[in-house]
């Protein structure tokens, strides 16, 4: 890859500025810097890249497409919220060198497994950064300055000693292999090497059998126990002559424990393990709010980024609110506000491109110009596949003449696009065509659910006259008949609903109104969402693009849980834990007791629920390591860390306790604290880890967390892989647990 390369960085038409860009020695940080003043302007980790986009593929680089040809376009896209840096190249050649480049650099991501047994890159960043006279070299001064750097507080002493220990050379420097050395005493495991010792006879490796009692009595691995060893050796042990003994070394154990496989997620999980043949009400869908923006409701940037990011996280529910536009092109923005504007037919090519990375299929809410994502994909192909195409005869009679007693199942409609909203009469009406009746033209106007969309002016009315005519003009009969599944109407209450609504129907209630409805007639909406979808969207008040918590409407099984999904926060941490699961496809099971008709569950009473009594989950929070400093932290800061685990389900469950802070210490602290919480329904239980910076004067300082659903914890000695605000990873950094489950 080129360094010290000229290129423009694009913000807008109007902004274009020359920048000298430039990949560091250590292969690992971007600088760039002002072509006029000669300032760094800004640097970025490679870790930071998500992936490289070619050509126009943003909405900056397109609106400056006239001037600069595709070949020497680029985009460099990065994890979390972190705006897009656009950039043009000198030539088609620069620009491919450095993409080419790039994606190089950031394509043998995997799993953090120990990154200081496997990541001789990361070492040497971290060399880099403290070798101050760049000679090659650190002496002892350096080396303390690379302590501070790792958020260590070392006793002079001890650091001198680890120091002098490494430098075989006696040169008073280190160099080489004589840093790795000095690194692997520093991030010596004493907790890890002392549990290997208690089940290894000779101190020095486990055996096969003495790895299977482990695996049995601590890991709680109670199938094909034998052949996991065998496969764990042969994966984690870095001696080839111990695995061709079949013995695992420290060394190996600590690589075991830092794995997927030694995770607290259960990795089986995180492949698509649960049954997609159920009908969709049956499953929680993840769910954003106003997609389109990546900022506040009242003046924020609409961006097609919004729609990227949203289903690369695995969200499957978006929000299009199209308004009409300049010379009739239908354009995207929150109405009746100062938010800027994008093309519909954008945010369509945009879906077109991603909406099916991840798994299943999109419900969705649009508008004019679906065609353009393919007739197949978008309308036609939804019918159930033992039923003909609607617009022919056969099977498809009969099922609409049983009232469409199911909606269809996530299987099923693989790769296609639901639009919800508005229809102008009933599903029989695709079929037979419009009668002699008045159309049924549905909305959500109902009090206070309905004020979003009153307030965005959605097409739709009343029953009744003049605006039932109105309604028939403004809502279009080609967009009404691509609306099937999800036809809105408004809620009315539970018994009406059961009287008059369809499985193929669908309700939109505001945060406030839902709570109601949970406080007031919890099993009524459980027993409600058992057979028909229910949308929860935010306040109007939150303009601020705040979240409001979505447990509380998983709780009554409220499946399309509208999310603000650019603003960071324990509410999207739950979010990310819960569809973290299954694939990451968007769909998590609902429990068996939130899908019977006729369940007797209510949130508020845990004893409705019909199973077992509840469980005790006891967490032995052993160490932490190589913890992140605080962002904006002053120079030679060190954190004062403690965990607090949080316990997020039905209101008998919520829960949290902390551990003590540990002064000085964010590279290894150790705490072995052990909290302990009662579950009651623990099928709905998230649990939320969370490692703050303590601070006795004011509010502790977020450093990392992680959440998983109950049911994807894997009980024994496990690692934590925390994550930042952003949700995105941030290795080596993690907590080392012991977790037990007992009823």
């Amino acid at each position: 890859m080129q360094q010290g390369t000229l290129m423009r960085k694009v913000k807008s038409k109007s902004w274009k500025k020359q920048r000298y860009f430039k990949l560091q020695e250590d292969c690992m940080t971007i600088w760039y810097q002002s072509k006029r003043t000669g300032k760094t302007e800004s640097a970025f980790s490679i870790s930071d890249v998500e992936t490289v986009r070619e050509g126009h593929q943003s909405e900056v680089l397109q609106t400056v497409a006239e001037e600069f040809p595709p070949e020497r376009c680029f985009t460099i896209v990065f994890y979390g919220r972190r705006g897009n840096l656009d950039l043009v190249a000198g030539s088609a050649e620069e620009a491919q060198c450095w993409v080419q480049g790039l994606r190089q650099l950031i394509e043998p991501r995997s799993f953090p497994l120990t990154f200081a047994l496997v990541s001789p890159t990361w070492i040497r960043d971290w060399f880099q950064k403290a070798d101050k006279n760049k000679d090659g070299r650190m002496n002892f001064k350096e080396v303390q300055r690379l302590l501070k750097m790792m958020n260590v507080d070392m006793n002079e002493d001890h650091a001198l000693r680890l120091f002098q220990d490494a430098d075989k050379s006696e040169s008073g420097t280190l160099e080489g292999e004589e840093f790795v050395l000095f690194y692997k005493a520093l991030t010596q495991r004493e907790e890890v090497l002392s549990l290997f010792k208690e089940y290894s006879e000779d101190g020095k490796k486990l055996t096969l059998l003495e790895l299977v009692d482990f695996l049995r009595e601590e890991q709680l691995e109670d199938e094909g126990t034998e052949e996991l060893a065998m496969e764990l050796i042969d994966k984690y042990e870095p001696s080839e002559t111990a695995r061709a003994r079949h013995v695992l070394s420290a060394d190996g154990f600590l690589m075991y424990l830092c794995s997927l496989e030694g995770s607290i997620f259960n990795p089986q999980h995180r492949a698509l393990w649960q049954d997609m043949n159920q009908p969709l009400c049956h499953y929680f869908i993840s769910s954003s709010h106003n997609t389109y923006l990546i900022e506040d409701q009242i003046r924020g940037h609409s961006s097609i980024e919004g729609y990227i990011r949203a289903l690369k996280r695995g969200c499957r529910c978006l929000e299009v609110d199209c308004w009409d536009g300049p010379n009739g092109e239908p354009m995207v923005y929150h109405g009746h506000t100062f938010t800027s504007k994008i093309p519909f037919r954008e945010v369509v090519s945009t879906l077109g491109k991603y909406a099916f990375k991840v798994r299943h299929p999109s419900p969705g809410a649009g508008g004019r110009g679906w065609s353009s994502v393919g007739e197949d994909t978008l309308y036609w192909s939804c019918w159930p596949p033992a039923v003909q195409d609607p617009r022919g005869q056969g099977p498809w009679r009969c099922w609409v003449a049983q009232g469409a007693s199911q909606s269809p199942t996530p299987q099923e409609l693989k790769h296609k696009i639901l639009l919800k909203g508005k229809k102008i009469g009933r599903l029989e009406d695709t079929l037979d065509g419009p009668g002699d009746e008045a159309p049924d033209v549905s909305d959500d106007d109902n009090g206070a659910e309905a004020e979003e969309e009153r307030r965005r002016a959605k097409v739709g009315g009343t029953q009744h006259g003049s605006a039932l005519q109105k309604d028939k003009e403004t809502l279009a009969q080609a967009l009404s008949d691509c609306v099937i599944y999800c036809k809105n109407v408004p809620f009315r209450g539970f018994q009406e609903a059961r009287s008059h609504s369809r499985p193929s129907e669908i309700s939109s209630l505001s945060e406030a109104k839902a709570r109601k409805l949970i406080r007031d007639e919890g099993n009524k909406f459980v027993r409600h969402n058992a057979w028909q979808l229910t949308r929860i969207y935010p306040s109007g008040m939150r303009t601020d693009s705040s979240n409001y918590s979505p447990q509380e409407m998983w709780n009554v099984g409220c499946q399309i849980v509208a999310l603000n999904f650019q603003t960071a926060g324990t509410e999207m941490d739950l979010c990310d834990g819960l569809f973290s699961q299954n694939g990451c496809c968007g769909y998590v099971l609902k429990p068996p007791f939130m899908r019977d008709e006729e369940t007797l569950f209510n949130p508020s009473d845990p004893s409705s629920r019909e199973g077992p009594g509840p469980i005790t989950l006891t967490i032995q929070v052993i160490s932490g390591q190589q913890l992140p400093k605080v962002a904006n932290s002053k120079e030679g800061a060190i954190i004062d860390p403690l965990v607090r685990v949080e316990i997020y389900g039905v209101p008998a469950d919520q829960a949290h306790q902390e551990t003590k802070y540990i002064e000085n210490n964010g590279f290894n602290p150790y705490w072995d604290e052990t909290l302990q919480f009662q579950i009651h329904v623990p099928e709905l239980a998230l649990i939320r880890f969370v490692v703050e910076d303590y601070d006795k004067t004011s509010r502790n300082d977020f450093v990392g967390q992680f959440t998983l659903a109950f049911a994807n914890i894997k009980p024994g000695y496990r690692h934590i892989h925390l994550l930042s605000k952003d949700g995105t990873s941030i290795p080596p950094s993690s907590l080392f647990v012991h977790i037990r489950i007992t009823e």
